[in-house]
């Protein structure tokens, strides 16, 4: 073992020496980057996790020491002890993309702590490795800069969430992650009992009842950065491990939850991004949402809004298009989103888009072309059926004008909501309508407070059943449950669901309502929420929260484009672990102790 590091401690780190520094002796430790020769002399970027140095081995320093810098390689793990140069004098040039550019260590002393095999990837930036050899790596993965940068900015949110809620006399309570079993809401992962035979713990997919449980309890402010666990399909921006900002207050309403979030967000960004929010943000009801942008999640960055055209159609019996009656017929939805001339699409192009209409869920795409002074239209289906009335009133509803494209979408509401919208981020992508480095920050409001399930034929929460209904449409509970709104909230940020919360509810009687609407009959509501229905009895006060995805927030900061960029160890694709090869099967010895048997 070396006694370099006994006697040399770090002096420095690989960013921060400058002119200023000039003829100190220093000691440097890292990573080699990079060598190269020039004029005789042998040149290393020596990086570490704050930046990059550059070292020259001189030959008339010392010849070995010359000669044995010549046998490092990249990612050799070292240390160098030399005096700070300018780069300049000693006849090189000065690099402005660095801190340290202007400097230069001339070693006296280097220090081989460790080799490297040759990385299967570079250590950079811009490199065309395939994810998944990067993640079967993904040690060497996290030594490159833009990675290292991720989960720096992941920390400065942390310790900006820990800062601001200690400041607002929230306590950090933990919670368990082995927890009972309840079905709905999301698939849990299952963890069998040794001392309980054929029995399971789930691991939690949040901490919503205990938190509301502290709460009861009367703690009054809670916070948790929590590991949250769900067995679903996964997808860019989805794990089955992830972690929440989770957050619940006593003695509030909907407004007090949303000014604290809007508090801890304005903080977040400023710590790590250096961006400052104005606050209050913009609100939008669900309703709303759904109407202008087919989505509850909007980006309310860029137009091409959509018009909802059922209700003038209806009135003009279909105006002569046999689509449009037949829509109307089925109780469907007609809606139109206008391209502006400006954004100009080839028929080519137009054709082109029924690919990703079909992709989304749709039949196909309509579509008119405005010309002759909003009088006609051409390179359009629909053309020589629409009656002039007609045409007319679509051109003024949806606000086009000469040289305008009219795309349609037509059928039940979920689908044409789902292809108009990811239709607008298309195009809106494809025509830069959507700015850069700016925040399009949004609550969402008064959202349904069921879900209609068509296949079962019930309804479901949807949010959880926990959420309290508005007070207006507690009369609605048993009568028409599909009308009643709740005092449920969604964060967005540019388009991307970022917090979700709710005002609970605090009267079993409430509760027991909801539970009857949901079809959950008494005694099944005693053997999934028992524990928390018994804690509903004493007292308890009137509270509401929301929860943040950490990584969700962390990777719109970050400017990444998939959530695995921000998360250290993370699941590929196919939620296995391509670092570790888990899962991987245990022995029969392990599961006869578990009382379980894998079917084959």
């Amino acid at each position: 073992m070396s006694e370099f590091l006994t006697q040399h401690p770090r002096t420095h780190t690989c960013d921060v020496l400058t002119l200023e520094n000039l003829d100190q002796e220093v000691v440097l430790m890292g990573w080699v980057q990079s060598v190269r020769d020039h004029g005789g002399r042998r040149f290393v970027d020596l990086r570490d996790r704050y930046g990059l140095t550059q070292i020259v081995f001189k030959p008339e320093t010392s010849a070995s020491m010359h000669a044995l810098a010549h046998e490092l390689r990249s990612e050799w793990c070292i240390a160098v002890r030399g005096l700070v140069e300018d780069r300049s004098l000693n006849g090189g040039s000065p690099n402005p993309r660095l801190k340290t550019g202007q400097i230069e260590v001339d070693a006296r002393q280097l220090e081989i702590f460790s080799q490297s095999e040759t990385p299967p990837f570079l250590i950079e930036n811009q490199i065309d490795t395939g994810e998944d050899k990067r993640l079967a790596h993904r040690v060497l993965d996290l030594r490159r800069p833009s990675l290292q940068a991720n989960f720096k900015l992941r920390h400065d949110v942390m310790q900006a969430t820990r800062k601001y809620f200690d400041e607002n006399n929230f306590l950090e309570l933990e919670t368990p992650v082995l927890v009972k079993y309840t079905p709905g809401g999301a698939r849990n992962f299952l963890v069998p009992s040794r001392h309980q035979p054929k029995s399971f713990f789930a691991l939690a997919e949040s901490p919503q009842l205990f938190k509301q449980m502290f709460m009861m309890a009367g703690m009054d402010r809670y916070f948790q950065i929590v590991k949250c666990f769900r067995d679903e399909d996964l997808r860019g921006d989805r794990q089955p491990e992830f972690t929440q900002i989770d957050v619940e207050m006593s003695f509030v309403d909907e407004r007090q939850v949303q000014t604290m979030a809007e508090g801890l967000l304005k903080s977040i960004f400023k710590k790590s991004i250096g961006v400052e929010l104005k606050a209050p943000f913009q609100r939008m009801t669900y309703q709303e949402a759904m109407a202008r942008f087919g989505s509850d999640k909007p980006d309310i960055r860029f137009g091409l809004e959509h018009t909802d055209l059922t209700e003038l159609l209806r009135n003009l019996k279909g105006a002569g298009v046999p689509l449009f009656e037949q829509t109307l017929a089925k109780h469907g939805m007609i809606k139109a989103m206008r391209v502006p001339k400006a954004c100009e699409l080839s028929r080519t192009e137009v054709d082109k888009l029924e690919d990703l209409v079909k992709q989304l869920g749709g039949f196909g795409l309509g579509r008119a072309k405005v010309a002759e002074q909003g009088k006609a239209w051409t390179q359009s289906p629909f053309a020589k059926v629409i009656t002039p009335e007609g045409l007319v009133q679509i051109n003024q509803a949806c606000g086009a004008e000469d040289g305008d494209l009219i795309l349609f979408q037509m059928g039940k509401p979920k689908m044409v909501h789902t292809v108009l919208s990811g239709l607008r981020t298309n195009l809106g992508a494809r025509f830069g309508l959507i700015p850069k480095n700016s925040w399009g920050v949004l609550w969402v409001t008064d959202f349904p407070l069921f879900e209609y399930d068509e296949d079962q034929k019930t309804h479901l929460a949807a949010h959880h059943p926990f959420t309290s209904p508005q007070i207006q449409d507690l009369e609605h509970l048993k009568s028409n449950p599909g009308v009643c709104k709740a005092r449920a909230y969604d964060l967005v940020i540019n388009g991307n669901e970022i917090g979700g919360g709710s005002i609970r509810i605090h009267d079993s009687i409430i509760q027991s309502k909801v539970f009857d609407a949901l079809g959950i009959s008494p005694e099944d509501q005693q053997a999934k929420f028992g524990f928390l229905l018994d804690a509903l009895k004493f007292g308890p006060p009137p509270h509401g929260g929301i929860a943040f995805g950490l990584d969700r927030l962390c990777m719109l900061l970050a400017g990444a484009t998939s959530i695995r960029d921000v998360i250290a160890f993370p699941k590929s694709q196919k939620g296995t672990d391509l670092l570790t090869q888990a899962p991987t099967p245990v022995d029969d010895k392990q599961l006869r102790e578990l009382g379980i048997m894998v079917r084959p």
